[in-house]
């Protein structure tokens, strides 16, 4: 049933820089959609009460159009001139369909945008609005080209679910596909958050319990009772195969005719999607406009804004209104103002350690210069109290660190980039925690003279071998402040299947040494004189990540666990070394 609200909001003055009349709006409720193969998806439609024709903004959400905290920004936006569409996705709360995440959210979009730019109050330029599941719509309805789509700003939003969701490098996500895709989100309706997790829930229902069940792809019928069909495909597509390039962005950059808006945190599980988008759009949109329109911020922030995220607050400074950058972004591409948003610089990223922002022509930025930093010791890296070092130059000493891993008794997960139902702590946390372990590696530098800044992309090159056919490598970049807090500051992971790339799997020869690309997505910190450069090696990181069981076996049907003897090289001819992309002190 269609329903129509008017309402009368009180004049509350806009911003100087959004000096906006502000409008009376009115809301039509549960207005059906039409999809191309006859789906209906329902929507509420928030819009100024006078007669007209206005710019259009989409918000389409898998969590309800109904949820609390939705409503601030759309009623801000419709008070200041646009039409908001807010939309149940197909299979969800009011909209008809099957519930599949990310599978149809590009023909979706593409009609959702065309069926309003054909409504008697739009005016044909139509943008979009949201972050996370809601960010990764606007990029799938983006790589369509609707005709009407004009700008979008997709925030803390996945390009890739499979490497920046599901997968990091060939390892499991665990947390989020078990805790978001079973836990909360296997049906039409969101489950109460977190009754997994409820102290009196029975001890064989409890996430923390459930977790460690074997094998990994029945773990869905132990906690919610049913098979979860798309938990299952995830984990049967353990590569980046036909499965996952249906629905990749990245694949598809290529055809993105519009300007977009990456908006980020260092700290957040979707920031390769955040930086991904912005490079990928930028050097090979389809228009002028997609590729010099690309702009991204990126914060020192988990899934979401805040001054202070894990053990660190970031000062005031950190916090930026997303809402009064939509506003300029959207005033100026859907309302054509001349708001020079368009002439600022694409790239504005926070510096950590420094705790300021900078403004940049490009990402990765022009002046970094990647440079490496060895890994050394006198054989005994293992821990804290270990000899493990980081040298500028390749250095003397032992041949090879070694470490025994037992996924019974993995490194727990403690801080980093995760959200959405982890279990753990996750942002910047105290690494000493798990770095007393002696199955975790630990290397650092001496204390710094003068401030080394970085902000670029990290990797590592790693010489290792193990017993076994497969295990996983975990690695992480630390900041140790001068009273000994190892703050982390960038991580990565590789299952060791995956030493040829991410589309095939390739057991390893037991006890023979590989050199592995890691990927630790990026990261923009100043080490400051009195800090010291750590990087720590192990071979776990649950449950952030599935615990690899050492035997080989395809993902999710192993029932059996094996011990793992893990061997780091940092010989000069196996010289295993972080590559930091060193820049000027902002």
């Amino acid at each position: 049933m269609r329903v129509s609200i008017l309402l009368l909001l009180a004049l509350v003055p806009a911003s100087a820089e959004q000096s906006h009349v502000l409008e009376k709006i009115r809301v039509d409720g549960h207005v059906a959609v039409p999809m191309r193969d006859g789906v209906k998806l329902f929507a509420d439609i928030y819009r100024p009460a006078r007669e007209g024709r206005f710019p259009v903004i989409i918000t389409r959400t898998p969590y309800s159009v109904q949820r609390d905290g939705m409503h601030q920004a759309v009623i801000d936006f419709a008070r200041r001139g646009y039409v908001v569409v807010i939309q149940d996705t197909r299979g969800r709360y009011e909209s008809e369909g099957a519930w599949d995440p990310f599978r149809n959210e590009a023909n979706d979009g593409y009609d959702t945008v065309e069926w309003t730019a054909r409504q008697p109050w739009s005016n044909g330029k139509t943008g979009m609005h949201g972050g996370s599941y809601l960010g990764h719509v606007q990029w799938q309805a983006a790589t369509l080209a609707p005709p009407h789509l004009t700008a979008i700003f997709p925030s803390l939003a996945s390009t890739s679910i499979y490497h920046n969701t599901m997968y990091h490098g060939g390892a499991f996500k665990l947390a989020v596909a078990y805790g978001w895709g079973v836990v909360r989100m296997p049906n039409r309706i969101m489950n109460p958050q977190y009754w997994h997790m409820e102290p009196n829930s029975p001890p064989e229902l409890r996430y923390e319990n459930l977790i460690w069940k074997l094998p990994l792809r029945e773990i869905d019928t132990m906690s919610s009772g049913q098979k979860v069909g798309f938990f299952r495909d995830w984990l049967a597509h353990q590569t980046y195969d036909a499965y996952w390039k249906k629905i990749s962005d990245e694949e598809r950059f290529d055809k993105v005719k519009v300007p977009a808006h990456g908006f980020g945190g260092w700290y957040d599980l979707l920031l390769g999607g955040t930086l991904n988008g912005y490079t990928g759009v930028r050097a090979k949109g389809a228009t002028e406009a997609a590729r010099k329109g690309a702009r991204i911020i990126v914060g020192p922030w988990g899934h979401g804004a805040s001054q202070k995220f894990g053990d660190i607050d970031f000062g005031p400074q950190a916090m930026r209104n997303i809402f009064d950058l939509e506003m300029r972004w959207n005033d100026h591409y859907l309302k054509g103002i001349d708001n020079g948003i368009d002439r600022e610089p694409p790239v504005e990223i926070f510096f950590m350690g420094a705790n300021k922002w900078a403004k940049a022509a490009d990402w990765p930025l022009p002046d970094a210069k990647p440079t490496p930093f060895y890994l050394a010791s006198g054989g005994h890296a293992n821990s804290l109290r270990g000899d493990g070092r980081i040298e500028s130059k390749l250095a003397r000493g032992a041949a090879s660190d070694r470490y025994t891993y037992d996924p019974d008794n993995p490194v727990p997960s403690h801080g980093g980039n995760d959200c959405c139902g982890a279990p753990f702590p996750t942002g910047p946390r105290d690494q000493r925690v798990i770095e007393s372990r002696n199955d975790v590696l630990v290397y650092t530098s001496e204390v710094l003279t003068k401030p080394l800044a970085i902000a670029g992309p990290v990797r590592m090159k790693l010489w290792a071998a193990t017993d076994g056919r497969d295990t996983d490598f975990m690695i992480k970049l630390v900041d140790v402040h001068p009273n000994g807090y190892a703050m982390n500051i960038a991580e990565g992971i590789l299952r060791a299947r995956f030493h040829k790339g991410l589309e095939r799997m390739e057991l390893l020869e037991p006890n023979r040494p590989y050199e592995l690309d890691i990927d630790m997505r990026g990261t923009a910190n100043v080490f400051l004189p009195g800090h010291r450069i750590r990087v720590d090696v192990t071979s776990s990181n649950f449950p952030q990540f599935d615990r690899n069981p050492n035997t080989g076996e395809d993902l999710g049907t192993s029932e059996r666990t094996r011990i793992a003897q893990q061997t780091i090289f940092h010989d000069g001819q196996r010289a295993s070394h972080i590559i930091l992309p060193v820049v000027p002190e902002p």
